[in-house]
């Protein structure tokens, strides 16, 4: 059975429901689920709350958006994915609050920024290709650049205007790797490396050194599976895995009709996750 750790619902940017979601993967016989949504909680309390298909092993999820490492230094976020930590705890919901509204107030600074370069964007724009419960953020900005005909595609509006050092985007608040791999350990769960090859550390010596930094805070898995890793860069991470003596995990990223040629479970169609580290994962020490 294939299994999948890296899942966002429409209580961040992607676009099926937490009960869609439970839905389609009991119809495509996913084995395991996590939905891991940007810096909320609410897909998993969510799916929790509608009662999981019998046959689908769910457990908790969330991607927090960090500082990168001092020794570490650059633009853009380290992602940490949390998994089986307890979605009552209050520091964890007070920290994703937090970063929720960093979140919130980008969103008209981008459009500012995109106005500067001659876009006639509103944020109302932005909201209407949203569900009423998402989160809005950078995708469905990039969505409504589509939709206008600003943009040929979602990555070619990341690509040019809203990633990491393009003209309109704009940095936001984060808490430190060790501030996010600590309260997802207080509250009782599992901090992972989420895709280390978006990092894009050419130097394998320097990533392995930030795998040993992240594991002295108390890192405990790298996802090591994930669609847009080469062969040659999964087989790295495992070593790498085995070497640091930490959980392997792996996701599509599925988000939906937001990024559609990534499949729930399959990614284009040749990608699987191994059941096995669900296993591993759920039984695996906090």
């Amino acid at each position: 059975m294939n299994i999948d750790l890296h899942v966002h619902s429409n209580a961040s940017d992607g676009t099926l429901s937490p009960i869609e979601l439970l839905t389609l993967a009991d119809r495509l016989k996913i084995g395991a689920l996590a939905i891991t949504d940007h810096d909320t909680i609410d897909g998993s309390k969510s799916a929790l709350a509608a009662g999981i298909p019998d046959q689908l092993h769910f457990i908790t999820g969330v991607e927090i958006s960090a500082s990168r490492p001092p020794s570490f230094p650059g633009p853009g976020s380290f992602h940490l994915l949390g998994y089986r930590f307890r979605t009552d705890d209050p520091v964890l919901n007070n920290i994703l609050r937090k970063l929720q509204g960093a979140r919130e107030q980008r969103n008209p600074r981008i459009i500012e920024r995109l106005a500067g370069l001659g876009f006639d964007i509103r944020l109302e724009d932005a909201q209407a290709e949203t569900s009423d419960k998402s989160q809005l953020g950078r995708p469905h900005i990039a969505s409504a650049m589509v939709t206008k005909g600003f943009a040929g595609s979602i990555n070619e509006a990341f690509d040019r205007y809203l990633g990491t050092g393009k003209p309109a985007y704009v940095d936001k608040y984060r808490i430190s790797c060790s501030s996010a791999i600590r309260v997802i350990s207080d509250a009782g769960g599992i901090s992972v490396l989420a895709h280390p090859g978006l990092l894009n550390i050419t130097d394998p010596h320097r990533l392995d050194r930030l795998i040993g930094e992240l594991k002295s805070m108390g890192l405990q898995g790298i996802e090591v599976y994930y669609p847009e890793h080469t062969r040659a860069q999964t087989a790295q991470f495992s070593k790498m895995a085995i070497r640091h003596k930490l959980l392997v995990t792996g996701g599509t990223d599925f988000h939906g009709a937001i990024k559609p040629d990534i499949q729930l479970g399959i990614g284009r169609g040749d990608f699987s996750v191994p059941y096995e580290l669900f296993k591993q994962l759920e039984s695996a020490s906090v």
